[in-house]
């Protein structure tokens, strides 16, 4: 993949290469790291590689089954609120029976399921707004898929972000070196590949 989304014909394909685009980080951040690394908290952050990366994919299935079943609610969760809750909490860590390589499946499962969606769901379909969430609106009943599509873009940047610094902080590594590695880019004068510390 080339280090910016390409460009695109019309908005539905835009939306999808940005959104491809930005899924993909978490491939490059979590390339040649050990489950004790992507399991390891060590900014300020409580936040680990491997938490951000189920994170990533559990809140894009959330909202791209908002999106499928527009303009109606998705089924209600029938949990108690309490397991939910503790799903909520544990979408963030990367627990000890956990490892790497299958949260990054997982995550390329639900990048595929997502993308699905957005490229045959109407864009101007309303996904109604939950009321019971204090974070969301109260004065705006609706939104258009093509918003939560902005949206998705816009929480996997910040988390993105999130775990390039967290990255950094594990080994120094940098997202174009990270990149450079995971795509297999030919290497240049200006650019080249991760490799570990010897």
């Amino acid at each position: 993949m080339p280090g910016m989304p390409p460009p695109a014909d019309g908005e539905r394909q835009t939306l999808i290469e940005f959104l491809a685009f930005n899924q993909n980080a978490f491939f490059s951040v979590a390339h040649g790291l050990t489950d004790e690394q992507a399991r390891s908290t060590p900014s300020v952050s409580a936040l680990s590689i491997g938490g951000l990366i189920k994170h990533a994919a559990f809140v894009q299935r959330g909202w791209a089954e908002r999106a499928a079943c527009a303009p109606e609610f998705p089924p209600p969760d029938p949990r108690p609120f309490q397991e939910q809750m503790a799903g909520y909490q544990d979408q963030h860590v990367m627990r000890d029976d956990e490892n790497l390589v299958d949260l990054l499946e997982d995550l390329r499962k639900a990048n595929d399921e997502v993308l699905a969606v957005f490229a045959e769901k109407d864009l101007d379909t309303q996904v109604p707004v939950p009321g019971d969430v204090p974070w969301f609106p109260k004065d705006v009943e609706s939104w258009p898929v093509r918003w939560v599509a902005l949206h998705l873009i816009e929480e996997l940047t910040r988390h993105a972000g999130h775990a390039d610094i967290i990255r950094e902080s594990i080994d120094r590594a940098t997202m174009y070196e990270l990149m450079a590695a995971h795509e297999e880019w030919p290497e240049t004068d200006f650019i080249k590949r991760w490799r570990p510390a010897s």
